[in-house]
């Protein structure tokens, strides 16, 4: 099962948010995954197929080996749909 890290600097509200709507989203696709929120700092350490958060903040995780992408409205839906049907 693929697992999709949602980052936020600090893990609470906006990864929270894009969390809940990642699955939702998944949902309407028949898709399933692994879908968890988490601060920027846990992030570096942990494993993931797919990490998504704000462009500025997941940036950080770029290292030629992790599959980031940042987003420059986290409530574009849109964008998050065409995400997800992408990399899952």
């Amino acid at each position: 099962m693929k697992k999709i890290l949602v980052v936020c600097s600090n893990g609470l509200g906006s990864s929270f948010l894009v969390e809940m709507n990642v699955k939702q989203i998944l949902n309407e696709l028949g898709k399933d995954a692994e879908v968890s929120h988490t601060d920027l700092t846990s992030a570096q350490g942990e494993q993931a197929d797919l990490y998504i958060g704000s462009q500025e903040i997941v940036e950080n995780l770029i290292d030629g080996k992790r599959n980031v992408i940042g987003l420059d409205n986290l409530l574009d839906n849109d964008r998050l749909k065409e995400i997800l049907i992408d990399n899952i």
